[in-house]
């Protein structure tokens, strides 16, 4: 696919995928959202983590209104199930890290993207807004779901009711995010993030994300024969070997992703 609405770059077995429509804050087009989720579906044979970021002053601005036609002629239920979901499904299904490195605002659908990902990195000058009830709408893009897992459902109903702006250090304090970095450190810091993850035990990162992703929806016991199963998987795989041969000899581990 020929990117018009992202750029889409791997280097050191880092993709990075750059929301590029700095003059509407890069907002979501049908477009866009077609972009990233071809994208992405392809990340994890090409790279060991995928970076999604934001061009310009923001990350995004959640849907863009004027893509959609009027409001009364938005048929907002086929948008969500017709191309939101299959690129959130995109992310969340991903079979490698993903992290969001959030330069500035994130609101609305924008906001729910950068949720989407495994974490959460931002840069002290960003906020985050779920923006919705502002225009007579109820979160989506998956806002329902993260915000009160992360950050409880007295927060996530506040945030969603009075459509605050949430700075990143708020953010971060609450749980909704991993972390808030200083504006001047943000572009190295996520950098560096991601350059660990991709020298990281790739094998053993999927199955970090599959362990978490279930435990929400099992019992103790259900969740002790999953960690026993996917640890037995782990304990298969070289990057474990070279994992115990590096501890022993004293040295850095060298992982190769398998």
């Amino acid at each position: 696919m020929d990117y018009q609405a992202i750029s889409f770059v791997v280097e050191n077995d880092i993709a990075l995928l750059t929301l590029n429509r700095p003059d509407v804050m890069n907002a979501l087009s049908t477009q866009m959202r077609a972009e990233i989720t071809h994208a992405v579906k392809g990340a994890d044979k090409v790279a060991r983590v995928l970076v999604i970021t934001g061009a310009g002053k923001a990350f995004c601005s959640g849907q863009n209104l004027s893509d959609t036609g009027t409001a009364a002629s938005m048929d907002l239920e086929r948008v969500l199930r017709d191309e939101y979901e299959p690129m959130l499904r995109a992310i969340t299904d991903l079979r490698i890290p993903t992290i969001a490195a959030v330069n500035g605002a994130a609101a609305g659908a924008g906001a729910n993207l950068a949720l989407a990902t495994d974490v959460v990195i931002a840069s002290e000058d960003a906020f985050f807004m779920q923006a919705f009830a502002r225009i007579g709408l109820i979160p989506d893009a998956g806002g329902t779901w993260f915000l009160p897992r992360q950050i409880g459902l007295a927060r996530a109903m506040g945030a969603a009711l009075f459509a605050d702006r949430i700075p990143a250090r708020q953010a971060a304090d609450w749980g909704m995010i991993y972390e808030a970095v200083a504006a001047d450190e943000f572009d190295a810091h996520w950098r560096a993030r991601a350059a660990q993850l991709a020298a990281g035990p790739t094998k053993a990162y999927r199955h970090i994300k599959d362990a978490l992703r279930q435990s929400s929806a099992n019992t103790l016991e259900e969740q002790l024969n999953l960690e026993a199963k996917l640890q037995g998987r782990c304990g298969q795989t070289r990057d474990f070997q070279e994992g115990v041969v590096s501890f022993r000899e004293k040295r850095p581990p060298s992982f190769e992703g398998r």
